[in-house]
This record gives C-alpha cells, sequence and structure tokens, in this order.
C-alpha cells in the first residue's frame, strides 16, 4: 500500500496546479447551503480558499462492508487524503440534508446502521431528501453532489457497470450515465468483477467518457490486476493523469474521466478462485431473483463467503489505494 500512498500523493500534488476543486466563490457556496446542503467547515474553507478537495462515497461505508471493517477503512481512506496534502469530503444525505463532508461521529453513525441507510443514486437523492431520510450515496449520487460543489476529484473502490446478462435485464448501473454528464475524475479500482466488463467499456464509450489505465494497458477488475479488456488511454505517471483531467475539465466536455487503479499485485486475491464464485453467486441470484439494487450487494456478500474472506480482505484495500 506504502507504493500507491506515494502515488497518490504525486498524483494531488500535480492536481492541485489545475485544482482538485474549484476556487468557488462565497455567493455559490451560500446559494448551496440555502439550498439545504450543509458544507464541512474544512471542506468549505478548502473550496473558498481553491485548495485540493477528495470527495469520498458513502455506500462503500453502508452496505460496502460488515461493522467495524467499515469504519475503520472510512478512516484509513480519509488520513491518507490528508497525509496527501487534500481535504476529504464524505459525502451523505444526513435526515435529509446532503452533507458535504461528515464529522467523525457521523462516519461512526453510518457505519453501524449499515444497511438501515438507504442506499442512494441519483433517481433517489429526491425522495431521500424529500422524506428527511438517511441515505448513503453511490457513485452517481457522489458524483452528482461532488459536482455541484466544485469538488473535481472522487476517489472510491469500483464502479457499477452493466451487469452480466445485461443484454436481457438491461440491468446497468447509474454510475456509467453519470460519468458521461458529471465532469467529476473517478480515481478507483475499475468495474467490479461481478459485472459484464467488455459491455461496460462499451457503455462507457457511448457515453463519451475518457477511460484511462494507470499503468496498465488493460482494464483493472477490482479484486484482480487484469480484466482481459484493454483500455483506450494509458498513463504512466501522475502528471500524465493530471494533464488528462485537466485537458478534459478545460474543453468543458461535460462528462467524467476514469482512471483505473489495479490493485497491488502482493493484495490481489487469485482470479480464479474469485471468477468461479462470481459465477455461482450469480446462478444464486437469478435462482432467487435478486434484482435491481440488491443484487451487487449480495454478490459482493457471497462471493467474500465463499472465497473465505479473500475478496473482502482486497475490498478494503481498494478506496486507500485509489
Amino acid at each position: 500500500m506504502a507504493s500507491y500512498n506515494v502515488r497518490l500523493a504525486a498524483l494531488q500534488r500535480h492536481l492541485v496546479p489545475y485544482s482538485c476543486s474549484a476556487h468557488l466563490p462565497l455567493e455559490n457556496l451560500e446559494r448551496l447551503e440555502n439550498l439545504g446542503f450543509r458544507i464541512e467547515p474544512r471542506v468549505r474553507e478548502a473550496l473558498l480558499g481553491g485548495f485540493p478537495v477528495v470527495a469520498l462515497e458513502s455506500t462503500i461505508i453502508s452496505h460496502g462492508m460488515p461493522y467495524p471493517q467499515n469504519l475503520v477503512t472510512a478512516n484509513e481512506v480519509e488520513r491518507i487524503v490528508k497525509e496527501n496534502g487534500a481535504i476529504p469530503a464524505t459525502i451523505a444525505i444526513l435526515c435529509g440534508v446532503p452533507c458535504i463532508g461528515l464529522t467523525a461521529g457521523e462516519l461512526q453513525a453510518i457505519a453501524q446502521l449499515g444497511t438501515n441507510v438507504v442506499k442512494t443514486a441519483r433517481r433517489d437523492i429526491a425522495y431521500v431528501i424529500s422524506q428527511r431520510m438517511n441515505g448513503a450515496t453511490t457513485v452517481s449520487a457522489t458524483m452528482f453532489f461532488a459536482a455541484k460543489a466544485g469538488i473535481r476529484v472522487f476517489a472510491t473502490g469500483g464502479i457499477g457497470g452493466v451487469h452480466r446478462y445485461g443484454e436481457s435485464t438491461m440491468d446497468i448501473s447509474s454510475d456509467l450515465t453519470e460519468l458521461g454528464r458529471t465532469p467529476v475524475a473517478v480515481i478507483c479500482a475499475g468495474t467490479k468483477s461481478i459485472l459484464d466488463i467488455p459491455r461496460t467499456l462499451e457503455y462507457l464509450e457511448t457515453q463519451g467518457v475518457t477511460v484511462v489505465g494507470y499503468g496498465t494497458g488493460e482494464f483493472p477488475a477490482f479484486f484482480t490486476r487484469k480484466s482481459g479488456c484493454k483500455v483506450p488511454c494509458r498513463a504512466d505517471t501522475p502528471i500524465g493523469c493530471a494533464e488528462i483531467i485537466n485537458t478534459s475539465f478545460k474543453l468543458n466536455l461535460q462528462s467524467g474521466v476514469l482512471i483505473g487503479v489495479p490493485i497491488p499485485e502482493h493484495h490481489a486475491a487469485a482470479a480464479e478462485p474469485i471468477n468461479l464464485a462470481i459465477q455461482r453467486a450469480l446462478k444464486e441470484s437469478m435462482d432467487q431473483d435478486i434484482s435491481g439494487s440488491a443484487v451487487t450487494p449480495f454478490l459482493l456478500n457471497r462471493v467474500n463467503d465463499l472465497t473465505g474472506g479473500a475478496s473482502l480482505a482486497a475490498s478494503i484495500l481498494l478506496p486507500g489505494i485509489s
């Protein structure tokens, strides 16, 4: 993990001149606050000063892994961001209030509530806020709120994608459409290997999303370094990533940039056992008629059970590495 922390530090340093966050005028922040947003004081100060801010999602805390591993991971990721010169902004909806940045107590509350917090994608935002519910933001909702707040970089474990057999079910994550219309750079360990990665990349191409492999010509597959799918763009240095992100924003392409960072070789779970576990978990999900937003948590939990915890160990590492 140390070598990847160094890479993250370098990436942050190179992004600072291009700004990981927009320099927002006070009136813009006040407008968001008048709309009911709550911006954590350190995040607010950084946004006003044009200092780097990194957005973090909250679904990975509530639905991605059990307590207390989820809280340990959330705190570790925030620590890594701080150590590398940026301000972490974990995003969530608390009692109907969109929060850009959470306190330590709020992080713990989400971790302990777990799946009792509503998994909130873009489509769910209006409902969760209007009903004054607690919502853990997925990639799509986190991107939406980050863009509203002027945060341009978002680190997470992995994105959603086209589900296997998606040609029949039309089950496609809203993460992909959000990447096509929201100018935020998403740094992650690729697409979850429980998904259809070739179709996911085809869909991202249709959406006009710049997909970059960091130090690799192959798109990473979340638990494993290789997916068998080539990436259209490769960047071998942090400055290379920063230049792609900066150019996309300067051209006002109005789409996201997806940078896939492979999990370190010594932490990657062996591919074959995980692939076998995925096939079995997929069959079980179909037999049990599990669909929609329930599919991914079921598959991840089942794959973790079938691999004796190897996939969970990989999952815990991914947000910090990204």
